[in-house]
């Protein structure tokens, strides 16, 4: 489908606040749960884009920055793939599927984007080094907010590009694809979820959460349950988990711990 002129500003405007926010991380809108759900809002297909940002936030969870390492850029996968997405017109789970394999090669691409951005910033802040040499606080303050705009413009210009790109184009390019690269999308789609949600417990392992782990999957196949329902038990849980770890740690006048499990289990490693 192509957009109309308020879809297309909607759109952008959120490409480019998800730019801003991978640097500020306040409000999250570069998370892909977030950024795909106002593409979706802002172009009529809310719940498919809620469901692709979901998919693509078990994939995000695993993507962390570690020391020198970068992790992808979930700001350009959300917003390119989303846009894509629906252009495409493909809301099945084929399509789905397309939307998330482009999103984990645009995500690789935005580590480029990146460097490039941030090596445009050490010429912005010099310039304002000079101005807080001359006293100038406005300067420094401008200054500040041009290399926090580049960030936005970096995700936005993409996002233009394939914005103005016509839905025959796409969906011509999408519809040229073989029947076993779009089966092996459909593999992969589910695959890549699996690894994001892997990387986590990966990151969270420890002797003291695997019960719940096992217990959140056998409580899954529930159907009576709901997701709410679901989230509810599990808070009761962690809620007496936390009181029965309070009440050992000050029961013992011998107990050597900080009373902050995590922070003595990181201290033994």
């Amino acid at each position: 489908m192509d957009f109309n002129i308020v879809a297309i500003i909607a759109v952008l405007v959120v490409a480019f606040l998800a730019g801003m926010e991978s640097i500020l991380d306040q409000f999250q809108f570069h998370q892909p749960i977030i950024a795909c759900s106002l593409i979706g809002l802002a172009t009529g297909h809310l719940s498919e884009c809620i469901i692709l940002g979901g998919a693509l936030q078990l994939l995000a969870l695993g993507w962390a920055n570690i020391g020198a390492a970068v992790a992808p850029d979930a700001a350009l996968a959300s917003v390119a793939s989303a846009i894509i997405y629906v252009k495409a017109g493909d809301f099945s789970t084929d399509g789905r599927n397309i939307a998330i394999a482009a999103a984990i090669t645009l995500a690789t691409v935005g580590l480029v984007t990146t460097m490039i951005v941030r090596t445009l910033s050490v010429v912005l802040v010099h310039q304002a080094d000079r101005a807080a040499e001359q006293g100038n606080f406005r300067g420094v303050e401008f200054w500040h907010y041009v290399a926090l705009a580049t960030q936005g413009l970096r995700i936005a210009i993409p996002a233009g590009a394939l914005l103005f790109i016509p839905s025959s184009a796409v969906q011509a390019a999408l519809g040229s694809l073989p029947a076993w690269f779009t089966g092996g999308m459909t593999v992969g789609g589910g695959m890549v979820v699996a690894v994001g949600y892997a990387m986590v417990i990966n990151l969270m392992a420890t002797k003291e959460v695997w019960p719940f782990f096992f217990l959140g999957f056998a409580l899954a196949p529930i159907k009576e349950l709901t997701l709410i329902a679901t989230g509810i038990i599990g808070l009761a849980i962690a809620v007496i988990y936390l009181n029965l770890q309070k009440n050992n740690s000050g029961g013992s006048g011998s107990n050597s711990g900080s009373g902050d499990p995590l922070g003595d289990i990181l201290n033994d490693y």
